[in-house]
């Protein structure tokens, strides 16, 4: 074997010229495996040290064909890592994160995310630099930018967080109104102006004003949150019923004072019902 930096395997023949003194190869030929040669050029092992078949050598050490590597050893002109080939394409690499891609933790913590987070807050539970975490939300946004996302990564309020593109807003409300929102119906419309009038108010109480039986609507009411029960009857033990706060909301009133005056949609004869 010739190159201008030979290294000597099992039966390559070592000139006179790279055998030292003190070498206990002798004339031009075979270097068998456990044959020491002394100090020369780089085609040499070590300094006079031998190794026997399948021995390790020792750390900056050239290869031959039956020795076994470790870490630090020389193989092919290089030395041996954790990262080198060892063998037919298998390579040993270190891998400090066995967990996803920064990019990709950061869009699923922002899917989750009902308020924007503070990039310090993502740095701490990503275990990253602040200042990497920050760029990559930055190249997450001009992705999304880029490729006409319907989403938009924002920074607001001190964080980030995920947003419906404005121009995608139309479509959203539409989904929104349309496709989640229920109507209540015209007996739960007429048992939640009841208790809006009359409340604390049981149901029997309801029922009797309805002149029909409630149950039914009343527990609708309170699934929707637009009623909830407040104590009980102290004479008759029933429980009682009000509005919520997201009755006002709905409703689009600060308090109940903003209710509309009832009398004037009421009977003439209002006042014998009610004695009745």
């Amino acid at each position: 074997m010739s190159s201008d930096n030979p290294v000597a395997g099992d039966g390559d023949l070592v000139p006179d010229d790279v055998l030292a003194a003190g070498s206990a190869t002798a004339a031009p030929g075979p270097v068998g495996t456990g044959e020491a040669r002394g100090p020369g050029h780089d085609g040499t092992l070590n300094d006079g040290a031998g190794h026997a078949d399948g021995g390790p050598l020792a750390s900056g050490r050239v290869l031959a064909d039956s020795d076994v590597p470790s870490d630090g050893d020389v193989l092919g002109g290089g030395v041996l890592g954790d990262s080198d080939v060892l063998g037919d394409g298998d390579v040993l690499e270190d891998s400090d994160d066995a967990g996803p891609a920064l990019r990709a933790a950061l869009e699923a913590i922002m899917l989750v995310a009902d308020e924007p987070v503070p990039e310090v807050l993502l740095a701490q539970v990503l275990e990253r630099p602040r200042g990497e975490v920050g760029t990559a939300l930055r190249e997450l946004r001009a992705e999304y930018t880029a490729q006409g996302r319907g989403f938009d990564l924002r920074e607001v309020a001190g964080g980030w967080r995920f947003y419906t593109r404005a121009d995608c807003a139309p479509l959203v409300e539409r989904f929104v109104r349309d496709g989640q929102e229920v109507r209540l119906t015209q007996a739960a419309l007429e048992t939640l102006a009841v208790v809006a009038y009359r409340q604390p108010v049981s149901r029997a109480r309801v029922s009797a004003v309805r002149g029909v039986n409630c149950d039914g609507v009343m527990r609708t009411l309170v699934l929707r949150g637009l009623v909830d029960d407040f104590g009980t009857d102290t004479e008759t033990g029933a429980i009682l019923y009000r509005t919520t706060s997201y009755f006002l909301e709905r409703m689009g009133l600060t308090s109940l004072a903003d209710l509309p005056d009832l009398a004037p949609f009421l009977p003439d004869d209002f006042a014998d019902i009610e004695d009745n």
